[in-house]
């Protein structure tokens, strides 16, 4: 009887613990939403793209080690910055002229820029990086938002290895992005679109367990036919979010 009552309350402990980590980061992103870094633009997208809910799914903690991947023009990394600032530290890596340009202003003096090696190629099916690197090991998770979309099969399968390496083990990998038809070839209207299933693979092949996925961006008006830059799809498009883990 001892044992199950100390279980019981081990168990009720934790829940508590999670429950209040939860809510400090719903507090704590709600606050980055509101900041005057972000354009009114940006915050007109909050609530397609649902960055407390996603976050939440793929586990962020404040005092996580965190690399964005592909950040383009700051978008998440606005609202990730401030939130690791003080416990715990965000890294950006590949494609990160636009956070560069916030960081020159004197914004987001905690987001770390980190520097890749390897030669990049645009090829018909999207960009490859020979000989990726990326200066940044042992973090806790690593994310992107609708970026592998631009990459070539051999350019994600590089993005994949070095985020795998980068990870410590336990570590989580979360991905976002435009949904493809099931093994649909390519055409003039799905280029910024992937197959979820052939991304679970490719991922999987690096080394990651799937853990699980999310219909927070989930469209069902979506038909998956016509390019995610049409006025009729813009803002609406049916898009995956996957979660995958580094084995311990």
């Amino acid at each position: 009887m001892y044992k199950r009552i100390t279980g019981l309350l081990t168990w009720a402990l934790l829940c508590g613990l999670s429950l209040q980590a939860g809510a400090d980061l719903k507090e704590d992103l709600t606050a980055a939403m509101a900041s005057e870094l972000r354009t009114e633009a940006e915050k007109a997208r909050d609530a397609n793209r649902k960055p407390v809910a996603t976050l939440e799914f793929f586990g962020l903690t404040s005092d996580m080690r965190v690399l964005e991947l592909v950040p383009g023009g700051g978008w998440y990394t606005k609202l990730l910055g401030p939130v690791l600032a003080d416990n715990g530290k965000l890294y950006v890596s590949i494609g990160t002229r636009g956070v560069e340009r916030i960081k020159a202003a004197g914004n987001l003096p905690s987001v770390e820029v980190v520097a890749n090696g390897g030669q990049s190629e645009r090829t018909s099916s999207g960009n490859t990086i020979a000989g990726l690197t990326i200066d940044v090991t042992d973090i806790d998770m690593a994310l992107t938002f609708r970026n592998l979309h631009n990459f070539s099969p051999d350019g994600r399968k590089a993005i994949n290895e070095v985020v795998f390496e980068a990870l410590k083990g336990g570590g989580i990998y979360g991905v976002v992005d435009h949904t493809r038809r099931h093994m649909q070839g390519d055409n003039s209207e799905n280029g910024r679109r992937l197959d979820p299933v052939l991304v679970i693979k490719e991922i999987e092949e690096a080394g990651f367990e799937f853990v699980d996925s999310s219909n927070l961006h989930y469209r069902p008006d979506d038909e998956l036919v016509y390019e995610v830059g049409r006025r009729t799809v813009t803002g609406n498009s049916d898009r995956f979010t996957l979660l995958f883990r580094k084995p311990e």
